[in-house]
């Protein structure tokens, strides 16, 4: 299969220490300790045999970005991994992913008030631990890009955190721009939000975490804060899609 992207047995697993170093690096250069630094390996469009080789190289933080696919995938695979959801979550979805993904540990991608508020009332009514929430902040101003505004992100994080009691305000989400290198203002958009956030609810600041940085520039996204960071194609091989007739 010459010029496929699948990745090999094995290859995932040397693909995720390989970016534990880096992670590892990246914190010294900026006087940090890499232990305080998340990864969540995504492993979108990826089949459960390669997510269980990440898995069996000791790792236990997932991402996933569709319901469909968390859904499927998690009741295959062990219940101590703690699941992210980090793509768009729709309100009719909310259900299916509760129910679906009791592992699941924390959705990154609130972006209004509507959606806490499903999520809040889903929680209580399945009887289940706090979710963790990111508030998602569209720093880059792209019309496709979802996020509420760096101007609403203090009124959100507050209802997460207020009005919302079984979910549990844990920090900020960005995607950014797809060139972050000329670009790290989107990174310096979402730790201001968090200065402001953290103001507001009267917490210390390494309570509020940052979300930060995927395959292309999660080394420049620690330097610049990120506890956070969301690997994809770097441990899994590119992405591959089902191909359209």
């Amino acid at each position: 299969m010459a010029g496929s992207s699948a990745v090999t047995d094995g290859v995932a697993a040397a693909a995720l220490r390989s970016v534990i170093q880096r992670v590892h690096e990246a914190a010294e250069r900026s006087g940090r300790a890499s232990d305080r630094i998340r990864i969540v390996a995504v492993s979108k469009t990826k089949p459960v045999s390669l997510i269980r080789q990440v898995y069996d190289a000791g790792h236990r933080s997932f991402g996933e970005n569709y319901v469909q696919e968390i859904v499927e995938k998690a009741p295959q695979l062990p219940e101590d991994i703690e699941w992210s959801f980090i793509g768009n979550l729709q309100s009719n979805k909310v259900k299916p992913l509760l129910a679906g993904v009791p592992n699941l540990a924390t959705v990154e991608s609130v972006d209004d008030k509507k959606i806490a508020d499903r999520l809040d009332r889903m929680v209580a009514s399945i009887g289940r631990k706090p979710l963790k929430i990111y508030v998602q902040v569209n720093t880059s101003g792209e019309e496709s890009k979802y996020g509420v505004e760096p101007s609403g992100c203090v009124e959100l994080a507050k209802y997460v955190s207020q009005d919302c009691p079984n979910l549990e305000f844990c920090g900020l989400m960005t995607i950014g721009m797809p060139d972050y290198t000329s670009t790290p203002e989107n990174f310096k958009t979402l730790a201001k939000c968090r200065s402001e956030v953290c103001e507001a609810l009267g917490i210390p600041e390494e309570q509020c975490e940052l979300s930060m940085g995927m395959s292309g520039d999660f080394e420049l996204a620690i330097e610049m804060g990120s506890t956070n960071v969301r690997i994809g194609s770097t441990i899994f091989g590119a992405r591959e899609y089902p191909k359209k007739n």
